[in-house]
């Protein structure tokens, strides 16, 4: 198995990598497998770190088995037959790599996207989800200390790695604020794990809403806590997850007790909103601040009127006007609304990342899959849509746009 690290070709250039320099030789350790890294001169591990590794430096991948990168491959770069493994962005159809999709059937890639690698319940093994969680409550905290002047962070994407920006975060200084974080998955949990840091105290939500205190606190809130059926029929959680439209929300008991909300919750367009654009407009709506980190466009969160970047990671929401403005004006909410959060702590998110593909994903590549996960993950093989992603024929053979 002879295994080629891809140079990220989609501007702007990712600095992730699949695998980290000492991962590059654990895996070749492990597997008795060989790798070699195409040079790049913009990943946040340098060529003389994989060469310190003892990694060899190839710029013709062309005779590896597997190719493996991080955003997707442009199509002039891509080799037939070959076994890819990236993020496609293709199965929700979207329209920016329509041309992509057709690319590797005509090539006859077999294309195993990392987003569907899941078990055997269709539950995802491997992802950037942690760190968004941690980047984009980070972000969130910053965004704060600017809007009410208590403290200024250096942005996360200019601290070298996790440890540095943990010793940024010796700058926070916070009042009683209280703080939401939605959802229970990865990047919940990576939120979570920088409040934890910080020392910030958890409660529960009825905590949240009924008392006062006198440090800042925060709250984890589950579908469960902010919807409920429309019909008056108790909670059920797999209905709520297949029939979400039969669900509404009751986040508006939450948002008078709510100063900063770091949004991590998953959203099914069927399912209900959080709040509307007319709520943000009451005298009870208290939130100021709203990380959102799953950063769904006119999604979950109304006032995510599109991406923000890296390097301009906020803006302003007037809920009068309904329009953007200053992100730290008294009159406007601020959105924090990054959608490759991960990036801006590439090092750190690539480790985890990489040691993820290492116990999960190598394994199956190797020939020990006996739950399928390779097959699973494959849109595409031999030129054809595989069983599970037949339904992006019309988007795959039409005429691209």
């Amino acid at each position: 198995m002879k295994i080629g690290i891809l140079r990220e070709g989609k501007m702007p250039r990712d600095k992730r990598v699949p695998f980290t320099p000492a991962q590059c030789a654990e895996l070749e350790k492990l597997f008795k497998a060989q790798v070699v890294v195409q040079p790049s001169p913009w990943r946040s591990f340098t060529d003389e770190e994989y060469k310190n590794a003892g990694v060899v430096l190839q710029e013709d991948i062309s005779d590896c088995d597997i190719l493996m990168g991080i955003k997707e491959v442009p199509v002039a770069d891509l080799i037939p037959g070959k076994k890819y493994l990236f993020f496609s962005h293709t199965i929700k159809k979207q329209p920016h790599n329509q041309k992509l999709i057709k690319a590797l059937l005509e090539k006859k890639i077999q294309m195993i996207d990392y987003e569907c690698l899941t078990d055997p319940d269709f539950n995802r093994i491997i992802g950037f989800g942690h760190y968004a969680g941690i980047v984009g409550t980070y972000n969130g905290l910053r965004g704060y200390g600017l809007r009410f002047r208590l403290f200024d962070l250096k942005p996360a994407n200019q601290c070298h790695d996790f440890e540095e920006l943990k010793s940024e975060m010796k700058k926070i200084r916070l009042p009683n604020i209280k703080m939401i974080v939605t959802g229970n998955g990865r990047v919940a949990n990576g939120a979570i794990e920088l409040l934890g840091i910080l020392g910030i105290r958890r409660v529960t939500p009825y905590e949240l809403t009924h008392f006062s205190f006198r440090e800042a606190v925060y709250s984890q809130l589950h579908s469960h806590n902010y919807n409920e059926p429309i019909d008056g029929a108790q909670w059920d959680t797999p209905r709520f997850y297949s029939q979400p439209q039969e669900f509404r929300s009751t986040f508006g008991k939450f948002w008078p007790h709510c100063d900063m909300l770091v949004h991590c919750s998953f959203w099914d367009p069927r399912a209900p909103r959080l709040f509307e654009k007319v709520d943000m407009r009451g005298p009870d709506f208290r939130i100021s601040v709203i990380a959102d980190v799953t950063c769904d466009i006119n999604g979950s969160i109304p006032s995510t009127q599109r991406a923000s970047s890296i390097e301009e990671p906020y803006y302003g929401y007037n809920p009068i006007t309904e329009r953007e403005g200053d992100p730290f004006s008294n009159e406007n909410i601020t959105v924090m609304a990054v959608d490759n959060l991960p990036c801006e702590l590439p090092r750190n998110a690539s480790e985890s990342f990489g040691k993820e593909l290492l116990e999960k994903v190598i394994p199956a590549l190797n020939g020990d899959d006996p739950e399928g996960f390779i097959d699973r993950a494959s849109i595409c093989k031999n030129g054809t849509l595989m069983p599970r992603f037949e339904y992006l024929a019309d988007y795959a053979y039409e005429k691209a746009k």
